[in-house]
């Protein structure tokens, strides 16, 4: 129905999704694939809970969330979606991950990939969407692996989202 109406892209994994519809890593990644079969671009969400950060598993969490999508559809097939990175123990906290935290996931990430395939990890584009905000999203964007960010809240205010898109433009 998406693709029907003019959609070009598609969220996928959202961490609400993950803990309100109790939506695992298996259903996520068919769903990933059903939006490419659909003509659709997905953008897979990824993110630890604070417990899980807290108790040392973030990278094994968010590494398992990605690679049950790469298992299920191909790494060559990731490149025409996107990831978003989302630290859901930073969402709304008030306490948003630092742009060096959100860096070193970003580049797990990324290293993942390219243990697959070097060309993909190169082409497809990681978001951090972890509370972007005017304030802090050239800090984010001047990162090496974060491509861009998947805007929440700020979203629903056009200042805010302009200056957003600003930082990006001139990051």
């Amino acid at each position: 129905m998406l693709a029907d109406v003019g959609c070009g892209w598609v969220i996928v994994g959202h961490s609400e999704r993950r803990a309100r519809q109790q939506e695992d890593d298996a259903l996520i990644a068919r769903k990933f694939e059903a939006a490419l079969g659909a003509g659709l671009r997905p953008i897979l969400c990824v993110g630890e809970s604070k417990e899980q950060r807290e108790s040392g598993k973030a990278e094994e969490v968010v590494r398992g969330q990605l690679l049950a999508v790469m298992d299920r559809v191909g790494t060559d097939r990731m490149a025409q979606g996107a990831v978003a990175y989302e630290p859901i123990w930073a969402i709304g906290s008030g306490q948003p991950a630092t742009p060096r935290s959100a860096q070193d996931m970003h580049g797990m990430l990324r290293r993942c990939i390219a243990e697959r395939s070097a060309t993909v990890a190169a082409a497809v584009r990681l978001l951090y969407g972890g509370s972007v905000k005017p304030d802090n999203a050239r800090d984010f964007f001047a990162q090496p692996d974060i491509d861009g960010a998947l805007v929440g809240g700020a979203s629903l205010d056009p200042a805010s989202f302009c200056a957003i898109a600003a930082a990006a433009a001139v990051a």
